[in-house]
């Protein structure tokens, strides 16, 4: 998402820094090659780090930041801080994690960081419900914004083969970093229950993560015989939505995430749990069928119907996809956040 807004407010003749972790991937920086965009680089160390707020503050003042706008609870709390010494105006977004409401004194971090900046923003309305009932503020001060992405579909599709997978095999793909809240552990488990009536049935999942070793471990006691895919990290997401049968999303939290967005404007067939604004983007099942989270039992009916009524899922499909052009387009988020940060900056 924020690679996606920094180029397109670059290519439409705004001036934009990114700040980066230097320990990072590298993977947001690759994104941003060739767009004009100014990468800095921080580190980050310690709890409550002054000299970092501090830092930020004389990089905001030397690239002469009319707006920062920060993202998640960490970069909202010294990014609202180092705007108010500098003097600009700040932005933030929560995407759905609620790792600042663990704790009573990140809580109240995370009130002060609101109360000091211009504009808050959730990207789904249950998750701006929740951060005025986590934050103890109205919530008329939260203002919701959808995400919205610029998908260029594949050319050609190269994952089959990558896979080996024979013409009649079936293909489930899963786009989201392996880590517990995202469920994966119950697409495995709706594999095995299927396995028996549809032993073609591969899932492929790219992300990396935590549970990596688990899910593998999974699968082998499962004895799914190799039609589990681990991908790792992928960049080519658009090539990987090409090559499957349908797109799962087994999350057990979300607020309104991009993969699922990508999968609509590729056309595929949907299934995915009802967590955050998933119910909503999906027309509460019209545009894909909805499981509740945590349940492998439902996620593999749900799959099956997918793979065995084609038309029904085609149909499905062709909905989503009407869906993401009209109200999750790149041009729409853009428009809204250029919106937001001429309120915050009087102008």
């Amino acid at each position: 998402m924020l690679a996606q807004l920094a180029s397109a407010l670059q290519a439409a003749g705004s001036e934009n820094v990114v700040f980066l972790p230097a320990d990072g991937e590298g993977w947001l920086a690759s994104q941003l090659a060739g767009t004009g965009v100014i990468i800095e680089r921080f580190s980050l160390e310690g709890r409550l780090s002054r000299a970092f707020a501090h830092w930020l503050e004389d990089a905001f003042r030397r690239h002469r930041i009319a707006v920062a706008h920060s993202h998640d609870f960490i970069m909202a709390f010294y990014g609202a801080w180092a705007s108010r010494r500098a003097g600009i105006g700040h932005v933030i977004t929560m995407h759905g994690g609620r790792y600042y409401a663990t704790r009573l004194r990140r809580r109240l971090a995370m009130r002060a960081a609101v109360a000091a900046s211009g504009l808050t923003v959730a990207v789904s309305r249950t998750l701006a419900a929740q951060l005025g009932k986590d934050l103890w503020i109205r919530p008329s001060r939260i203002t919701m914004i959808p995400n919205g992405v610029g998908f260029v579909p594949a050319a050609r599709a190269t994952l089959r083969q990558e896979l080996a997978l024979a013409p009649q095999d079936r293909l489930v793909v899963a786009v989201g970093n392996l880590y517990p809240v995202k469920g994966h552990k119950y697409l495995v488990e709706a594999l095995g229950l299927l396995g028996p009536r549809h032993p073609s049935l591969h899932v492929a999942i790219a992300g990396r993560g935590e549970t990596a070793d688990a899910l593998a471990a999974q699968a082998d006691r499962l004895a799914l015989g190799g039609r589990l895919h681990l991908l790792g990290l992928r960049s080519d997401v658009p090539n990987l939505l090409a090559s499957a049968d349908a797109f799962v999303m087994p999350s057990l939290s979300e607020g309104l995430p991009l993969a699922l967005l990508e999968a609509m404007l590729a056309g595929c067939p949907i299934v995915a749990t009802e967590v955050g604004e998933v119910g909503a983007v999906l027309a509460g099942g019209e545009a894909g069928i909805l499981v509740p989270p945590g349940d492998s039992s439902a996620l593999a009916a749900a799959l099956e119907r997918v793979l065995v009524d084609s038309g029904a899922a085609r149909q499905m499909a062709k909905r989503a996809l009407g869906r993401a052009t009209q109200e999750y387009g790149l041009a729409r988020m853009v428009g809204r956040y250029a919106a937001a940060y001429r309120k915050v900056v009087g102008g």
